[in-house]
Parts: C-alpha cells; structure tokens; sequence
C-alpha cells in the first residue's frame, strides 16, 4: 500500500495484529469452534448529486446544504454505541461507501477517522477506501483526503463513453472521468480502483473493449467489471432502457473484456473483480471469506462474531439519513439485529467464498461458521456432482462452469 506520510490521524502502539482467541460456540455441531475472524469497518455517507436510474443502494439525492458536521456527529456517535461489540480488536481496513463520499470535504472524514482511532484498534499501513464520483472531484481535494488517511481511492467511472454515461444517468463525462483520476494521481495516489459496467443501453463490443482501453491508460491498480443488472425498486427495473445487449452479446462483451484485462496483466480474483498482483482490495476480501465487519452511517449493515453470546449477529441501521442522525447516540438507530443461525451459516458463507475464483479452505470455513465440514458434505458432493466446484484436499474452488453460477 501507498505510504500514509503526513495523515494527521495516529494509529495507538497497540494496534498491532495480534492473534485472536478460539472461543467455543453452543451452536457449532461437530467441530464445535467458532474462530473470530478480521475485523474490518464501513462507513455509508448516503447522499448523491442525483440517483442513478440502475442504482439500488440507499442513496439520496442531496438538496441543498448538506449537514456535513452532523451527520460525521451522528457516525461518532453511532460508532460508540457499538464499541462494546468490538472492544479489544483490531480494524484491518475501512471503507467510505455510499452514496457519494467524494461529496464529503476531507477534513469531515479527517474528523471522523480521528474519532475512530481514538476509540478503535487499527492496524498500521490499514487500507483505507473513499468511494469517488469524478463529477464530484475538485482541483486540490484528492492531496488533502491523503493526508486525512485515506489511501486508496474507487471511481464510479462506469464508461469512458459520453452517450452511454447519458443514457447511464451518471452526472461526468468521460473527460472530467479522465481528468479527476488524473488529479488524484498528481495528488499522489497510485492506488485506486476503477468501477466499470458492461452491457449497456447501445453498446456494442467495440465500444465495451474501447472502455477497458481507456481504464487501463490510466494505470489503476484495480478494475470492478460487472454487468448492468435491473434491480428491483429502481427506475430502470420500472422502465427498461431500450437495447440492451441481450444474454449472448453480453456474454461476448464478458469473455472479450476479461482477455483484455488479463493480458494488461491483472488477476481475476473474484466474479467482478481484477487486481494487479499483491493489489487485490483488503476490504471486499474481508467480506467474501467471511471476515466481520463493523456497519456505521445510514443504512450500514454489520456482521459480527460475539464470544459472549456464541453467535454471529447481523445488524443494521435506519436507513433514511434524518431518522438515522435523530436517533444515532441510541439503540433507536438500529434497524435490525438478526443472529444468524447454525442453519443459516452455510449459505451465508458460500454466498461470499464461492465469489473467489480462488476458493477457500475447509478448515477456514469451519473456523468462520462453527461448523464441521461434514455438516455440508451433502451439499459440497451435489456440486462436485454438477461440476461446478472442485476439492483438492482441503481446498475448494468454483470450477470455470462453476464460476457462471
């Protein structure tokens, strides 16, 4: 990871990695130990310029002065109300998810990462994640959000073409797309992300492998490439824009774009997901094995293993940003609590592992779950059957067929 020279924030001497205790759950059945695994923290700043047509995260569209102040009082305050969850472990990454973070002026997320490491364990040299829209960006921002802490960037680029960035709704165009990475990396930022969607409202294939063109000139460290799905609840489900590839062109669009990028020289480490080596993102790999994570801001989801009670316990927060900063010093922030059953694990972790072109290990999801590995060998035996996942020994890994699924 990029140096953090001249953040202001200090991570305390004791937020070195230190090795976690075993605790044993009443839940578990045959291997009977429920192992905490890393612990990661994400941050939701919930507003946006406008609402994207596709976009299905709690997004709001902001008009006019954003509480900016309040709202980072709020998080604080969120945040102690859930310190006793965590007390004594260690933070390995944070993300600022939104919404549009890019939105927020650094020196709010300066305020709340100071606040979090003084009541927070963060590990030294953490990855720490702003989610950037480029129509947001302004000259001289990116070198004061570095030295607030944060140390990778993510673009909402989408495309690098005009009319698809129209017909996507998306507030940039393709120059100020190219420009504002450009700022960041003048600013000193040369790890980032850069979000691109393929199969969209006219594109043909020339025009997809024109996008990954124009992302890999910019020398991002990392590319999310996914297709545009039609999400439930949002304009485009209600109102489909007209000629959107069908399954076999974007299939094409698919197999073609992932050539490029893996002859730029990424990895494809995950179903959306390419990294150079060593750059894959801490944070989404936390979630994808099973890690915990700690869920503050408006709508923030959390899940998080407890000794005490045995469990792993899901919770959430209210997701409109007035009733959330309202309620944010008391329990009357949450929006859910929900313990995920033995019964519940085996799904919840596949949902994430089996993203991993990689895999996982058995002993890892033992560890995570409480479970022993005979408690899914029906199920792991039904997919060797269908060829869709593979068993080395203790490894498990999505066949390439698997990898559709």
């Amino acid at each position: 990871q990029p140096s953090r020279a001249g953040a202001r924030f200090v991570v305390r001497e004791t937020g070195a990695v230190v090795s976690e205790p075993v605790v044993r759950s009443e839940t578990s059945s045959a291997s009977g130990l429920l192992t905490l695994p890393p612990l990661a923290l994400y941050v939701h700043l919930p507003w946006c310029v406008r609402k994207c047509p596709y976009c299905d995260f709690n997004s709001h569209e902001a008009r006019g002065a954003l509480p900016f102040d309040g709202y980072v009082d709020a998080l604080i305050a969120d945040l102690e109300q859930d310190l006793p969850l965590v007390w004594g472990r260690t933070i390995g990454s944070v993300f600022f998810g939104g919404g549009t973070p890019s939105l927020f002026p650094p020196e709010t997320i300066d305020r709340f990462l100071q606040a979090a490491s003084s009541r927070l364990r963060l590990a030294p040299g953490l990855e720490i994640t702003l989610e950037t829209n480029p129509g947001t960006a302004e000259h001289g921002r990116f070198e004061h959000y570095l030295a607030a802490g944060v140390n990778r960037l993510s673009f909402g680029v989408q495309s690098f073409d005009d009319g698809c960035l129209q017909r996507l709704g998306r507030i940039h165009d393709s120059a100020q797309a190219e420009s504002a990475i450009k700022l960041a990396q003048d600013a000193g930022y040369s790890n980032f992300n850069i979000d691109l969607m393929y199969a969209l409202p006219q594109q043909t294939l020339a025009m997809a492998e024109h996008d990954i063109e124009c992302a890999l000139a910019l020398q991002p460290t990392h590319l999310s490439h996914y297709q545009l799905t039609l999400e439930p609840n949002t304009v485009f489900a209600a109102k489909p824009p007209a000629d959107i590839p069908d399954e076999d062109g974007a299939w094409d669009i698919q197999e073609h774009c992932q050539r490029l990028i893996a002859d730029a020289g990424f990895d494809h480490y995950e179903v959306s997901a390419y990294a150079k080596p060593g750059m894959q993102c801490a944070h989404n790999r936390n979630y994808w094995l099973f890690g915990d994570y700690l869920g503050i801001g408006a709508g923030a989801h959390g899940k998080l293993t407890l000794p005490a009670n045995d469990g792993i316990l899901r919770r959430w927060k209210l997701k409109h940003p007035a009733a959330y900063m309202a309620n944010a010093a008391s329990d009357a922030r949450i929006g859910g609590d929900e313990w995920l059953d033995a019964s519940r694990r085996p799904f919840d972790f596949m949902l994430n592992a089996l993203r991993l072109t990689d895999g996982f290990a058995l002993s890892l999801f033992e560890a995570r779950t409480g479970l022993s590995r005979a408690a899914i060998a029906n199920e792991l035996q039904a997919a060797i059957a269908r060829e869709w996942i593979a068993i080395d020994g203790d490894h498990v890994r999505p066949t390439e067929l698997g990898q559709r699924f």
